[in-house]
């Protein structure tokens, strides 16, 4: 996981923001491509305030936010959200939700790094989730995490272990078999060990907290959080 700090808007892969702009029309639909994360919010939602300790008033900045799903979840738990991406399209969902829910959230088009240089810490909570996997250049991010929260602040990741069964769970049976997400999601070249993160984090000047797996029952068709973070994983972190 390195990091280029020279060239803090460069850490992009239009290939992938295409892809989500593409769907951006679809974010809020429960039912859609994007049922796994209407489904994992809950869970991730109230990890983070179980660890930080409620999220009123808090300052919260969602890096790769998205059509706004967590972050709104955030700001309906009384905290004053930013929400960070750049798919446009997907920016522009979530805009248009806010403006639905009433649920108020701050969204802007800028790279985790450029806002660090912006805004650093700023922050008591930085969420970092399901983005790490999709960039090419994790430890850039995860650097510009740490700048832009609060010394004491917490940054929290989500993303996926590479092995071989993360392949077969993640790739080939989320996406070919169950059909939980389209095909091409993810790249396993692409995901990232938890002992690489932690390694990444501590480099950055976060201490890891909680480590937790999240799983995925075919047959209940629930998730839940758990020790088992041989695929997915959520990881908290402190300054």
């Amino acid at each position: 996981m390195s990091s280029d700090a020279s060239r803090p808007s460069s850490n992009v892969d239009q290939a992938e923001l295409d892809k989500f702009s593409a769907l951006a029309s679809r974010w809020w639909d429960p039912n859609s491509e994007f049922k796994p994360l209407h489904a994992i919010n809950p869970l991730r939602l109230e990890w983070i305030k179980g660890l930080v300790g409620g999220l009123h008033d808090k300052t919260v900045l969602d890096v790769g936010c998205g059509g706004g799903i967590l972050a709104e979840g955030m700001a309906r738990a009384g905290a004053k959200v930013t929400g960070i991406d750049l798919a446009d399209k997907s920016l522009r969902v979530a805009k248009l939700h806010g403006l639905e829910s009433g649920v108020p959230v701050t969204y802007r088009s800028i790279s985790a790094e450029d806002m660090a240089l912006e805004q650093p810490q700023t922050f008591d909570v930085v969420a970092c989730m399901e983005m790490l996997e999709h960039v090419p250049d994790p430890g850039s991010i995860v650097r510009a995490c740490s700048t832009l929260v609060k010394p004491g602040g917490w940054v929290f990741f989500s993303t996926l272990n590479r092995n071989p069964k993360s392949f077969l769970f993640a790739i080939v049976g989320a996406e070919y078999i169950l059909r939980l997400l389209p095909r091409g999601t993810h790249s396993w070249r692409s995901f990232v060990r938890p002992s690489e993160l932690a390694t990444s984090a501590r480099t950055c000047g976060l201490t890891t907290q909680e480590l937790m797996g999240m799983s995925y029952n075919p047959f209940t068709q629930t998730y839940s959080l758990g020790r088992d973070t041989s695929v997915n994983y959520l990881m908290a972190t402190r300054k």
